[in-house]
């Protein structure tokens, strides 16, 4: 009888054949777009993916201060961090946020999506989000995705 094996990649094998895409933000919504970089960052979209080995490729997001969000999620939606002092807890509106460093909207967005673990952190570095078209990886040849 014939038995089918199954595939399990090792990260070694995944670091050889990662890709790096550039993606446009302009006009995205901020919630399906993290969804589509995480499943990238993840490796989802690849026939080899393995659940606990980072089989992901790079990802540069531009013009991050262009997203959109839906509703009325600009004035309602708060970002909270804590400065590790006493009573030290801060925040801001999205709108704020978006005027002060419109890259952290994306950056959490896509870290709430990924798993919340060592593996979920180093699939995390492979993820830069620049304001404006400019970004410092041009070395690496990164290959354009339109997200719809």
């Amino acid at each position: 009888m014939y038995k089918q094996k199954s595939f399990n990649m090792t990260t070694e094998e995944a670091r050889n054949q990662r890709k790096w895409f550039i993606i446009d933000a302009t006009d995205k919504v901020v919630g399906r777009l993290a969804t589509e970089v995480a499943n990238i960052l993840r490796g989802k979209n690849k026939p080899q993916y393995t659940p606990h080995a980072d089989t992901g490729d790079h990802v540069i997001i531009v013009n991050c201060e262009k997203v959109k969000f839906t509703g009325k999620k600009w004035d309602d939606k708060n970002y909270y961090w804590h400065t590790g002092y006493i009573g030290g807890i801060k925040q801001r509106t999205a709108k704020e946020q978006l005027e002060k460093h419109p890259e952290l909207i994306i950056q959490n967005a896509v870290k709430g999506m990924l798993p919340s673990n060592a593996l979920g952190k180093k699939q995390l570095t492979k993820l830069r989000v620049f304001a404006g078209e400019n970004h410092t990886h041009e070395a690496q040849n990164p290959e354009v995705l339109e997200i719809n």
